[in-house]
């Protein structure tokens, strides 16, 4: 009888005890608002900031309420206007072009490889649309950055980085969200790190990162911020900054704060994990593994495959022949969204472009989480089912 794989795609670690303690006080003191604070106590929230700014060597961090916060914080705090274009990745999720059009700007999609990153040279024909790149680092996928840099510098285009997927990874030694004029990440349940919901910004410009702070709702206690600029840099930032209140609690930073001390750890084991889901999808007939670039330091909290140019019918063979056998695959090639796995021409709030390199590369991505409940051999398993299921699939064309 063939096998079947039992674990659970969505099930999580367990929050580590020194978190778990950490929560525990802050509710028996109740002082969960960042900015209540008793005595010369230092906020859990600041004191999360401070430590994750040390951790990728930034000069500033800000602890927001989501990921999707912090992408829109950084746009506004980079000027961007309602009716303004920001150019982005088609192939991302559904928050990256929300986030742009939650300030009421336009997306400006850019086509995406068979690498699954931003497409470079599409990139160098759209940068005069616009003065922001939005550049989302999809499922972990980063883009040559030496390069994606170079080109935005000499256009003039801003770029943010978008790091729900990339902590703690990093391209060519410098960390992911240290090349742009500011990094997002997001703490949400299937991040690197948990806290449920909850973001990350981080700047070393010292006026966009006091534009943020105001934004984020700090009521003019920006003094209590130790990862932050100085506070005459807020002279007038202060009185021309609007509060769109997006700050991080007290709780959510208690819990946050032990996960990111043992981030590095953490990698290794998500990386062993999906080095061992490739090794057994290694010369799989009709199934593309994607390879990673060598100056690409990666956290592997997810595994792609392409099924390259196989018609639907058989795509959704395979997935349903997985999960049958208990493999959850996720397909980005649908046309009704599902899930996450949305695409660009179902997010109809923004102009859809014709995009044909993106479709063909959508029409073939096969998408899985790796959560850190899966052992090695979880992973040697998931493998040998969708390589049965692929080849099944493959042989019968």
């Amino acid at each position: 009888m063939s096998e079947v794989f039992e674990g659970s795609f969505t099930q999580q670690e367990p929050i580590p005890a020194e978190g778990i303690e950490a929560a525990v006080r802050v509710m028996e003191h109740g002082r969960l608002h960042r900015y209540n604070t008793a005595g010369d106590e230092i906020s859990e929230a600041a004191l999360l900031e401070e430590e994750f700014a040390a951790q990728v060597g930034a000069a500033y961090c800000l602890a927001v309420a989501s990921g999707g916060v912090a992408m829109t914080t950084a746009l506004r705090a980079c000027g961007v206007k309602p009716g303004d274009a920001v150019l982005t990745n088609a192939f991302t999720l559904a928050p990256v072009p929300g986030a742009i059009a939650a300030v009421g700007a336009k997306p400006v999609y850019v086509e995406v490889t068979d690498d699954l990153v931003i497409d470079l040279d599409d990139l160098a024909g759209k940068l005069g649309q616009a003065d922001v790149l939005l550049l989302s680092h999809m499922r972990g996928h980063i883009c040559d950055m030496d390069r994606c840099m170079a080109l935005c510098d000499a256009a003039g285009v801003v770029v943010i980085e978008d790091c729900a997927h990339t902590m703690g990874a990093a391209w060519d030694g410098t960390p992911s969200g240290r090349w742009g004029k500011f990094g997002c990440y997001s703490t949400q349940t299937y991040k690197h790190v948990n806290s449920g919901e909850g973001g990350l910004l981080i700047s070393d410009d010292p006026e966009g990162m006091a534009r943020a702070i105001m934004l984020s709702g700090s009521y003019m206690l920006f003094e209590r911020h130790r990862a932050a600029p100085p506070p005459q840099v807020f002279k007038t930032i202060k009185y021309e900054t609007p509060n769109i209140s997006g700050r991080m609690d007290n709780l959510r930073a208690a819990i946050l704060r032990p996960q990111l001390r043992r981030l590095s750890e953490q990698a290794g084991k998500w990386n062993a994990r999906y080095r061992a889901v490739e090794a057994g999808l290694r010369d799989v007939p009709g199934l593309t593994l994607i390879e990673r670039p060598a100056k690409e330091a990666f956290v592997a909290s997810s595994f792609q495959f392409l099924l390259k140019d196989w018609p639907e019918p058989q795509v959704r063979d395979v997935i349903a022949r997985c999960l049958a056998r208990g493999v959850e695959l996720k397909w980005f090639g649908g046309a009704e969204p599902a899930g996450f796995t949305s695409r660009y021409d179902s997010w109809r709030y923004a102009d859809v472009p014709e995009l044909p390199e993106t479709d063909k590369v959508l029409a073939g991505i096969v998408d899985m989480r790796l959560p850190l409940t899966f052992s090695l051999e979880d992973c040697a398993q998931i493998a040998r089912i969708i390589r049965s299921e692929v080849g099944a699939v493959w042989q019968a064309a």
